[in-house]
This record gives C-alpha cells, sequence and structure tokens, in this order.
C-alpha cells in the first residue's frame, strides 16, 4: 500500500472566480485564498495539509472550460444533504439528492453557477 493517498491536488475550472468562490464559500462555509499565476487566477480552497485528503482551486485560465461529464470531484461533509439543501440558493443546481451508497455512506450530486458537475459524500 502506498504512503500516500494518490490524489494531491484538483482544479474546478470557473468562468467568472467572483461567482464561483462565492457560491462555494456558501455551501461548504469554507474561505479562500487567491493565487495569481499569468495567464491564471486561482482561489485555492483554505486546507490543512496535515490533515487526510488534499488541496485545489478554482481556476479561470485560457484553457478552462467547465464541464458536466468526465472527472467527478466529491466534497466532504458531514451530512450531505446540509450541504446540497444550500446548493440553489447559492445559484447551483441539485441534480441528485442526498442518495445511500450502503455501508459507504451518502452521496449528493449538483452543478455548480459555471456548469460544473461535482458530488458532495458524508457517512451520516
Amino acid at each position: 500500500m502506498s504512503e500516500f493517498n494518490p490524489v494531491g491536488w484538483f482544479e474546478i475550472p470557473a468562468v467568472d472566480l467572483a461567482v464561483s468562490q462565492k457560491f462555494y464559500q456558501t455551501i461548504l462555509q469554507i474561505e479562500f485564498n487567491i493565487l495569481e499565476m499569468p495567464p491564471y487566477i486561482m482561489a485555492m480552497f483554505a486546507c490543512d495539509h496535515a490533515l487526510p485528503g488534499c488541496g485545489g482551486a478554482l481556476v479561470v485560465g485560457p484553457d478552462t472550460a467547465p464541464s458536466t461529464s468526465g472527472t467527478t470531484i466529491y466534497f466532504n461533509s458531514v451530512d450531505c444533504a446540509t450541504v446540497i439543501g444550500r446548493v440553489v440558493a447559492a445559484g447551483g443546481k441539485v441534480l441528485m439528492e442526498k442518495t445511500s451508497i450502503g455501508e459507504h455512506g451518502f452521496i449528493a450530486m449538483f452543478s455548480d453557477p459555471a456548469g460544473n458537475k461535482l458530488g458532495v459524500h458524508s457517512m451520516q
């Protein structure tokens, strides 16, 4: 077995960084740090690299394109129903309400204001 989790970073394409940042701040109740790396601007999810999981960012740049297909990122939560309950008021769309995945907990799916499809996972 590996000494580390295989995912080390993720990036979510954004069209309007301020709109996407506000959306994720609202649904996940987290803060961001802005980093400019021309031609890209990133709103990095605040994270503690000493904790399990990985960090990531919202990204605007010349080759970023929101998508509803391909890779799906799932955010961890205490209860995914709480997070998914904030999505519509924050400007997103609920694609799937909290759904059991058996012994692996629960998931819910949403699309953000830019049009990306993402998920939320919880054990309760």
